[in-house]
């Protein structure tokens, strides 16, 4: 099994910056794609990233192409959500996932999930 824990969350201005990261547990999360998801109160949890477990292979919401950028480093089994340019609407809880298939990591049913943390933009 795969734990995921979300950190890197909080309050920022409109324009401001932060770094989301996903700290794995355990020996496998390598050969484990991982990827991005969002939900806003009163709106459904919307795919935001994801990337291949070897890292060759990334998507991107359009909301977020240009402004965020997805990596990972898999010596420290953790996974990152550079977000730039951040607006009010970017505003919600976010939350990893993982899953053996990169597929899976851009849809709701991925296998394995974080709690989430925090992201608010003031405007």
């Amino acid at each position: 099994q795969v734990q995921l824990v979300e950190s890197g969350g909080g309050w920022v201005q409109s324009g401001g910056s932060l770094r989301l990261s996903c700290a794995a547990s355990g020996r496998t999360f390598s050969r484990y794609a991982m990827g991005w998801f969002r939900q806003a109160p009163g709106k459904e949890r919307e795919f935001v990233a994801a990337i291949s477990w070897s890292g060759g292979n990334v998507a991107y919401a359009d909301s977020v192409r240009g402004r965020f950028t997805i990596s990972r480093d898999n010596a420290k089994n953790t996974g990152y959500l550079q977000m730039n340019s951040l607006k009010p609407e970017d505003a919600a809880v976010y939350y990893c996932a993982a899953d053996r298939d990169f597929v899976a990591t851009m849809e709701t049913k991925a296998g394995y999930w974080g709690q989430g943390t925090q992201v608010t933009v003031s405007s």
